[in-house]
């Protein structure tokens, strides 16, 4: 199992393709899908493009959907939640079809949505993601954060160590890293994976979520470790369900 990390969309590389993938936008989008599908929603659509949403939630009855939505940190104008996973509840989303769409990670499941085996994770679901591509390993795997507009992001880093370590512990003749940035994210796991809540915090986009208000409970939500058991799985392209 060869391991790359790639830290945006934009650095996956063109006309390549791996054998799995895995998404990583831990403040918040992929932390919310994680917590949303545990907590019984049907399935979590994911789109980049707010009127491409918009469209396919008009098809879905309203009784059965959501529209989750992020800007800036901040949720769209019109739409039931944004993008937090304390506010994706049983009450809220049991039975029903998230239709969501966030300013860093759908873009980031959008890149990648042809590979076959795309999953999403999250530091509370990691240990979940980790034992499901150890049951069936890939020969490739690509691990995708989302930055933030395009730019660098230490969470997501972060996130992509604490899975590539937990995969080279538990397949250490197998599985090898294959780019420096990995390597980059293995060492940063290191450093932080005893307070993850305190890098989240130190990041830029922590920062900026700080500088917005309140969101204790996020960060709190966001850096619990090996909390979940479920693992979202793409089934069709854009749609992911609990698996």
């Amino acid at each position: 199992m060869q391991l790359a990390y790639f830290h945006v969309a934009a650095d996956v590389p063109q006309g390549a393709e791996p054998d799995a993938a895995v998404v990583i936008d831990i403040l918040r989008a992929t932390t919310t899908i994680a917590w949303a599908l545990n907590n019984g929603a049907e399935a979590v659509e994911t789109f980049a493009d707010l009127d491409q949403l918009r469209h396919s939630a008009a098809q879905w009855p309203e009784s059965s959907r959501l529209m989750l939505g992020e800007r800036g940190g901040q949720r769209i104008e019109g739409f039931d939640l944004g993008n937090s996973p304390v506010a994706v509840v049983p009450e809220q989303v049991a039975g029903k079809r998230l239709f969501m769409s966030t300013t860093n990670g759908t873009r980031s499941l959008q890149r990648v949505r042809g590979v076959q085996r795309l999953f999403t994770l999250a530091l509370p679901n990691r240990r979940a993601v980790a034992d499901h591509l150890l049951m069936d390993p890939p020969e490739q795997l690509w691990i995708v954060g989302s930055g933030w507009e395009g730019a660098y992001s230490l969470e997501d880093s972060l996130a992509a160590g604490a899975l590539a370590d937990l995969l080279l512990d538990a397949a250490a003749n197998e599985a090898s890293v294959v780019n420096d940035e990995l390597t980059a994210a293995l060492a940063l796991w290191q450093q932080w994976k005893h307070d993850p809540e305190a890098c989240l915090r130190q990041a830029s986009h922590g920062q900026r979520l700080i500088g917005l208000g309140d969101h204790d409970a996020d960060f709190r939500c966001c850096a619990e470790l090996d909390r979940l058991s479920v693992v979202p799985v793409q089934v069709k392209p854009g749609v992911l369900c609990a698996s």
